[in-house]
């Protein structure tokens, strides 16, 4: 599906750092939302990239 990539990610986020946690406030969960996306981007691998992160992986595409 053309959302695959962004259901993809919503799912980490929820399980990875949202679910875990007892979120008590917006306030809150927006500092973890927006902590997650760099994680995300610069040092969580991902098994479908090879196990690079998905800036690595598109670094590694654009070289």
């Amino acid at each position: 599906s053309d959302n695959a990539s962004m259901e993809s990610f919503f799912s980490h986020l929820k399980t990875e750092a949202l679910y875990p946690y007892d979120i008590r406030s917006l306030d809150e969960a927006q500092r973890r939302i927006e902590e997650f996306i760099p994680f995300y981007n610069h040092a969580r691998p991902q098994r479908k990239l090879n196990k690079l992160t998905p800036v690595e992986y598109r670094r590694q595409l654009a070289a």
